[in-house]
């Protein structure tokens, strides 16, 4: 048992450690969905800034009034962030404080908050992260996928040619890979993914801690037909499951050696292309292309 006693916690719980400083910035993780998922620590902190940067000022205010914390909103996305970026670095040295949140989850994880982060540095400004709800680490402990180790690759580039190369650089990636999604672009998305990457498995994360919660693991190919049949609502955490660890003899053949390694293990052809397609953490295709030149 700790010796670690509740009258040592609460002393420490008052730290001046917990007060609002003048001149800094906090970094507040709010919910992702479910209201009730924030921390005492980030009600205390946005009820004592002097301000609130906000990536939308018509959502953010039903946050604070949930919990009754009215404050001055001043809006800070990706379209605006190098003007308010440097409008808000200038009030920060000023001796005011500033509480920076998304409209869900962490500041600064796929957000221009990492941008005012980088300015405060530059700056000599003080940042403090208020931790709390993430989607991706969310969906991670949802998912049934390896948690050991793990990649964030956040959204993919609209770009579909950038796309599918960044897809090509990831398919020998073998820790678990966490992408986020909207649902207009997911069918598209899982046809670029399943090119690269074959028929691995992969969580699909939605609605996290909403009433609809949904966390659907299935194959890229069972995926692509499911939402062939099932229109793709809500945003979307993809949870991909890492390319399988090669064997030392494996890397050692060519793709053709690797084939037919298995034809003559008394495998046909295409079974053989399968397994070493499996083994190589390659898509069919591209091994077949490959035999087939």
């Amino acid at each position: 048992m700790s010796s670690f006693k509740t009258n040592e916690w609460e002393k420490t719980d008052q730290t001046e450690h917990n007060k609002v400083e003048p001149g800094v910035l906090y970094l507040v993780a709010t919910p992702i969905g479910n209201l009730a998922d924030i921390t005492y620590r980030a009600v205390k902190v946005l009820s004592e800034v002097d301000f609130i940067a906000a990536e939308d000022t018509r959502n953010t205010p039903k946050l604070l009034g949930r919990y009754d914390i009215k404050k001055p909103l001043v809006s800070y996305y990706e379209h605006n962030k190098r003007e308010r970026g440097e409008y808000i670095i200038s009030r920060l040295r000023n001796g005011e404080s500033c509480a920076l949140v998304t409209d869900a989850g962490t500041p600064a994880i796929s957000d221009p908050g990492e941008d005012l982060v980088v300015l405060c540095r530059q700056y000599g400004v003080k940042v403090v992260s208020i931790p709390g709800a993430c989607a991706a680490i969310t969906a991670l402990t949802l998912s049934g996928l390896s948690t050991r180790h793990f990649v964030f690759e956040g959204f993919l580039t609209t770009a579909r040619g950038q796309r599918k190369e960044r897809l090509k650089e990831l398919s020998s990636e073998t820790r678990t890979l966490i992408i986020y999604e909207a649902p207009h672009k997911l069918k598209l998305t899982l046809e670029d993914i399943y090119e690269a990457f074959g028929d691995r498995r992969v969580a699909f994360c939605r609605e996290l801690t909403k009433i609809n919660e949904e966390a659907r693991l299935m194959t890229l190919s069972e995926a692509i037909s499911y939402y062939e049949q099932t229109q793709p609502r809500g945003e979307f955490v993809l949870v991909i499951e890492g390319a399988p660890e090669k064997r030392a003899e494996e890397t050692e053949l060519s793709i053709e050696e690797h084939v037919q390694k298995y034809i003559d293990g008394g495998m046909t052809k295409m079974d053989a292309i399968k397994a070493a397609a499996k083994d190589r953490g390659l898509p069919k295709s591209v091994v077949y292309a490959e035999i087939n030149k």
